[in-house]
């Protein structure tokens, strides 16, 4: 996994939102000209009011806004956005809005202040939004794609470990398990009911090895086995439930799927080649923050360069 909340995080450094105020001003109230079609990527229509709202949004992070730039980061984003729901690993909109909430708490702001900004600056919230997701999203994908094969070489880990005073970098290691209280698509109205119960089962959760028995006693529930996971892993939005965690289990919190927490099945602290990995990557990561703009990964650049390559993307 991707601490894929780490890397939006970065990419939404360079905004200086609160300088908003004096860049605001000038451009409230003032209305776009009839949207035409731009670029065509798979069938997906980009308009010219899209590449207007990106060029705004490229302003906000004090970039090149040009309108080839905005157009470029566009289809870019759109082939990534067919990607992801190819393959079904979007982030839900709850943690996209979860996401926003904290970006914009973050800037001493309320949603509400967030968004009037947004709109009067001439991004609007909803296409922050989609960037918010793509964001969250993307890592995640990359990863799952292509995995072990971006390890560092042993070279690498050698290297790093001798600025490290020769020692190896220890981290936690947990295994752990979902416990997933379904909530249907359809039957939203029913998730404080699921909340309550999945609340109340957590004192009763018997450990991993008797978890699918317990789940079976209990209606709409599924258990996930999740695996080996390393502190750096964690996905940001259970890395504080799991770091709270007091006894086997982290708290609830509500998905797409429904109501969910983890049992922790163990956490030990372990200094491993993947251990030492993680720890560097995650140094790596938090170096980055500060500069211009989040380093590339190279395989997030070879997988896009490969959708590019198979897309149709036609300019009328």
């Amino acid at each position: 996994m991707i601490d894929a909340g780490k890397s939006a995080k970065t990419a939404f450094a360079a905004m200086a939102f609160t300088m908003l105020a004096a860049l605001v001003a000038p451009q409230a109230g003032k209305a776009f000209a009839a949207s035409e079609v731009k670029v065509v990527v798979n069938g997906t229509a980009i308009t010219s009011g899209d590449v207007a709202k990106r060029q705004a949004f490229l302003r906000l992070q004090h970039q090149k806004a040009d309108g080839k730039a905005a157009e470029e980061q566009l289809v870019d984003q759109t082939l990534k956005q067919q990607e992801i729901a190819r393959v079904r690993m979007s982030v839900s909109k709850a943690d996209v809005d979860a996401s926003f909430e904290r970006f914009s708490t973050g800037n001493k702001l309320t949603p509400a202040q967030m968004t009037q900004i947004l709109n009067q600056a001439g991004v609007g919230v909803e296409h922050f939004k989609a960037f918010i997701a793509v964001q969250m999203s993307w890592p995640r994908l990359v990863n799952a794609r292509y995995g072990a094969s971006g390890k560092m070489s042993n070279a690498d880990l050698v290297a790093r470990m001798m600025q490290n005073n020769k020692q190896k970098p220890e981290t936690t290691e947990y295994i752990l398990q979902q416990m997933i209280f379904v909530v249907p698509a359809n039957k939203k109205g029913i998730v404080g009911k699921r909340k309550s119960e999945a609340e109340a089962s957590r004192s009763k959760y018997p450990g991993c090895e008797q978890a699918k028995v317990f789940a079976a006693t209990m209606r709409d529930v599924s258990v996930r086995e999740l695996g080996r996971i390393l502190a750096p892993e964690l996905p940001p939005e259970w890395k504080p439930l799991v770091e709270q965690a007091k006894g086997n289990t982290t708290g609830t919190r509500v998905t797409e799927k429904g109501v969910e927490y983890l049992g922790i099945c163990s956490q030990r602290q372990v200094s491993d080649d993947q251990a030492a990995e993680m720890v560097f990557r995650q140094e790596d990561l938090n170096n980055a923050k500060g500069k211009d703009a989040a380093p590339e990964n190279e395989n997030s650049t070879k997988y896009l360069a490969e959708l590019r390559k198979k897309a149709q993307i036609l300019r009328p």
